[in-house]
């Protein structure tokens, strides 16, 4: 790898959350000096959150792992990568001799979807494990989304994007972006996007059992109860179909199917009868709904909130059935469909038609729920590793994932594990999760690593897209991660602790080209497979890098080797270190449709047969009941960034929120210490009196708990707060994505100590 000066200022997309905002960091001294929003990004335009400057945090983080760690005698020691890949091939390999490849169960993380080598090589080792056993943090959080699109536009990744610059009545549910920066929609400066909409005479709804700094800054706040987003958003369909103010618009007419039987499927979801059951009154539902069908530019946006609860998908499929009967689906102001730079399942193959969408290819050993995505719910995991029988896994992967923290009853899921025979983690702290590996492979810094957000500019709010080089040459012996996930697979192939990395980097790139050039609509400019090839080799990159070049070249925009003389190629995109900009969404049904019909599918089979069991809840409330909803933080994302000391500090935020005439009932107070009851455990944690919070609502943050011994994370363990998912009930989940229902979790709530 090339030198370096010491003192520059280099460009970089922040990788810590969605909002892919542009970074001016300064070195010097070989050090970073200063990190500042990039003013001159394309996108970002300067906007940063505190999140971004920290990377210099981050990447000296003196608990960040720089070598492998075998356990031995309990205790994690660092050794040589030679070392750690030999103990991956003795444990792995053995678990596989012995009891075959469905012995083997993996689990990815969130930053895998924030990371390039991940993005692109993952499918590579995991289809040389050879098992099913897939786990994601998809299915605690955004998977309904995923699964309700499929169903409507034919694949997962047709993601209706809110195109909020020009919009200008926003209905959102279940979302609170002055604190995540958004979700499945990618959009620095969010909040600054609200208030411009604001100021042009538009206006913000938000639908949440609490105030948050969302709702703080919005026109009308509706205090719903937790997990009735789908009977509220089947009440505005419903007012909408019984007022006569459907209009899907001349453009969709056409592209739309099953819009004749959704007034029917949707008659008993009247206003008047979910009001009790949502707990806002049937006027105020009539009304948003009117107000939402007479707004020239608008669009529902339903997120975390709404997918973390057992009807995520049926809630996921009616935010984009209001959008369309109201015409707002692919409609400049409304919701509309990403192009993203470097392709996707919407811009390859035959456009405006394909084979559809379905989940159940397979099903879980023990409890058979369906697969989705390629994956079993994570709910389902700590079963699978602790029921005896054939397939039950023995040995675990995790990538960048910390399970433990973030998926249901942690308390089964840590117990489970002490079971495993061997598991194996690539990630950069000793947490909660890894404490439990065998051997830890330690991905570079962020900053010693290319980045392109393969899979948020597919989510983004313009058409945009930003590469950023190394900042940090790598350590002589530290591989990229790419060479990691590659090694992992040549294990798993059985090739040995000296598989050839870059052998096997050829052949996935051969067969990405081969699959390619079979695609008709692919720009390649008659080259050969073989000419291809010769061109990208001749740029000098490898791994990822040489694979984000094919795809960029291929992608919508891409110079396809030669056929089109003004598009960009991974050298074209290292000019503009700023980003370039392709514009504002535009209109892309019908040829962005992957359905069998060539149509919007608005009344999908598996979610009108959902209507039945939602209809039932209407009357399975119970009003006295005290349910727990999860709730973000700006310097926070999960459990990612507890270890770092500028965004640990301060007033504690690791508390249980709750009204005030519920701490009286239970007898607590502000500042005290209560204990928090599910059905699977209890934990202690401060009590935070607040009156923006519904009544018989509490509320404690995700990803913390940081208490628990074996840990490496100094800064986190001074901080460590409580494990929510100590709470949630891994029994309860979205029947139709397999979603762990991680918000409306019914507790009790007690002073400790009575």
């Amino acid at each position: 790898m090339p030198t370096t000066p010491s003192d520059r200022t280099v460009f970089r997309t922040c990788p810590l959350c969605e909002a892919t905002c542009g970074l001016e960091i300064t070195i010097k001294d070989g050090a970073v000096a200063r990190i500042r929003g990039d003013r001159d990004d394309v996108f970002s335009k300067g906007f940063i959150c505190p999140k971004g400057s920290t990377l210099k945090q981050l990447h000296e983080d003196p608990d960040r792992l720089r070598k492998p760690l075998i356990k031995r005698n309990g205790t994690h020691v660092e050794v040589s990568w030679e070392e750690a890949w030999q103990e991956v091939e003795r444990g792995l390999m053995g678990v596989i001799n012995t009891h075959g490849r469905g012995a083997v169960g993996v689990y990815l993380g969130n930053p895998n979807a924030h990371n390039l080598a991940p993005l692109i090589y993952n499918r590579v080792w995991l289809q040389a494990l050879g098992t099913k056993q897939r786990f994601s943090a998809s299915s605690v959080d955004q998977i309904p989304k995923q699964v309700s699109s499929g169903y409507m536009f034919g694949t997962p990744a047709t993601i209706a994007i809110p195109d909020l610059d020009r919009t200008q009545y926003i209905l959102m549910l279940g979302a609170n972006p002055y604190d995540s920066n958004g979700s499945l929609c990618t959009a620095p400066d969010f909040p600054g996007r609200l208030e411009a909409m604001r100021e042009r005479g538009g206006k913000l709804v938000v639908v949440d059992p609490r105030k948050s700094k969302t709702a703080e800054h919005c026109d009308e706040w509706l205090a719903i109860r937790p997990g009735a987003d789908a009977l509220f958003l089947a009440a505005i369909a419903n007012t909408i179909f019984e007022e006569g103010l459907s209009n899907v618009g001349d453009h969709m007419r056409p592209n739309v199917a099953g819009l004749d039987v959704l007034p029917a499927a949707l008659k008993q979801f009247t206003a008047s009868a979910v009001a009790q059951a949502v707990g806002i009154d049937a006027e105020t539902i009539k009304r948003i709904a009117r107000e939402f069908a007479a707004a020239d530019k608008a669009l529902v946006y339903g997120r975390i909130g709404t997918c973390t609860v057992s009807f995520g998908t049926t809630a996921s499929w009616l935010v984009d059935v209001v959008n369309t009967v109201t015409g707002n689906l692919d409609r400049e102001g409304g919701v509309m469909f990403t192009m993203p730079a470097a392709g996707g399942p919407t811009t390859r193959g035959q456009k405006g038609t394909g084979k559809g969408f379905s989940i159940g290819r397979g099903h879980s050993r023990v409890r058979k729920f369906p697969e989705a995505l390629g994956e079993y719910p994570v709910s389902v995991m700590a079963e699978e590793i602790a029921t005896p029988g054939e397939g039950q896994i023995k040995a675990l992967i995790t990538a960048g994932g910390n399970p433990v923290l973030s998926t249901p009853n942690t308390l089964a899921l840590e117990e489970s594990m002490k079971s495993l025979e061997f598991m194996v983690s690539v990630d950069i702290y000793l947490n909660e999760t890894t404490r439990y590996a065998d051997v830890i492979l330690p991905s570079p810094s962020q900053l010693e690593r290319s980045h392109f957000d393969l899979v948020f500019t597919g989510f983004s709010v313009r058409n945009v897209a930003n590469y950023s080089e190394p900042v940090f040459e790598r350590g002589a012996d530290q591989p990229d991660e790419w060479e990691i996930f590659l090694k992992l697979a040549g294990i798993a192939q059985g090739m040995g602790a000296n598989a050839d990395v870059s052998m096997i980097d050829d052949f996935t790139l051969d067969a990405f080209i081969g699959s390619i050039m079979k695609d008709s609509s692919s720009p390649t400019n008659g080259l050969t497979a073989e000419q291809i090839r010769e061109q990208l080799d001749a740029t000098g990159a490898r791994g990822a890098d040489r694979m984000l070049d094919l795809m960029l070249r291929t992608g919508p925009y891409g110079d396809g080797f030669g056929a089109n003389t003004s598009g960009i190629s991974l050298a074209h995109m290292k000019q503009h270190p700023h980003g370039i900009d392709f514009g504002p969404l535009e209109p892309r049904i019908p040829e962005v449709l992957r359905t069998p019909s060539g149509k919007v599918e608005l009344a999908p089979q598996p979610l009108l047969a959902d209507l039945p069991r939602l209809a039932q809840s209407m009357t399975e409330f119970n009003d006295e009941q005290l349910v727990l909803v999860g709730r973000r933080h700006l310097r926070s994302n999960n459990s990612w960034m507890h270890n770092i000391e500028v965004l640990i500090k301060g007033k504690e935020r690791c508390t249980l929120q709750m009204h005030p005439r519920d701490a009286q009932r239970v007898g607590v107070q502000d500042g005290s210490v209560a204990r928090i009851s599910s059905r699977v455990g209890a934990i202690d944690a401060i009590v935070e009196l607040t009156p923006d919070i519904r009544e018989r609502v509490v509320s404690l943050p995700h990803g913390w708990g940081h208490d628990m011994s074996g840990t490496r994370m100094s800064v986190a363990a001074k901080r460590a707060g409580v494990n929510s998912n100590v709470l949630t009930d891994e029994n309860e989940m979205d029947p139709l994505s397999g979603n762990s229902v991680m918000n409306g979790i019914p507790v009790t709530v007690a002073p400790v100590g009575v």
